[in-house]
């Protein structure tokens, strides 16, 4: 099993195969609109335009489980998006990331790149870490996601997946991606 076997709803409800991807470097990330993290937006952004044509996409899929941060619409989050931070990578039907109701794709990949750890060495890391704790205690324990702008680095093939906790930004994660073309 890969990435290649899921099929998701985009933001306009329709269903795509993530097959459509083979070949293709992809990083997953679950974003949402109201989050300490969405400024990653601007650097994904960035990201993408840079390694878009080198076989390189990003997939953004909004979730409202951490705090409530993705409150909007389907047409509202595409729209804070565009005009906010000029996203054109894709982006998907607002989901479940974790837990019971997960998304298939998202438990694969919760499984497939294990939990590590937060980033105890960076302020942002610590304060995850105490939301999480204080908030959702259940979510420190497994592999699951545990908060907005996880991001999921998957090879060509499909397979090789590299997980990046919230505090990763997209600046540091950028050798990654260049290793990964």
């Amino acid at each position: 099993m890969n990435i290649y076997d899921f099929n998701v709803k985009n933001i306009k409800g329709e269903e795509v195969s993530l097959a459509d991807y083979k070949g293709k470097v992809v990083l997953i990330v679950n974003t949402a609109s109201k989050c300490g993290f969405t400024p990653q937006y601007e650097g994904l952004e960035a990201l993408y335009k840079k390694y878009k044509d080198r076989g390189f996409i990003i997939l953004g899929f909004p979730s409202n489980q951490f705090l409530a941060q993705e409150p909007g619409s389907a047409e509202e989050v595409q729209s804070f998006c565009k005009l906010n931070f000029g996203v054109t990578f894709p982006l998907f039907a607002k989901t479940d990331v974790r837990g019971k109701s997960a998304a298939p794709l998202f438990t694969y990949l919760s499984d497939a790149a294990p939990f590590q750890g937060f980033e105890t060495d960076k302020e942002m890391g610590k304060l995850i870490q105490q939301v999480v704790s204080e908030h959702y205690p259940e979510n420190v324990e497994g592999n699951g996601i545990k908060w907005n702008f996880t991001k999921f680095l998957v090879s060509r093939d499909g397979n090789t997946v590299t997980r990046f906790e919230p505090t990763v930004t997209p600046e540091e994660l950028e050798p990654a991606v260049k290793a990964a073309l």
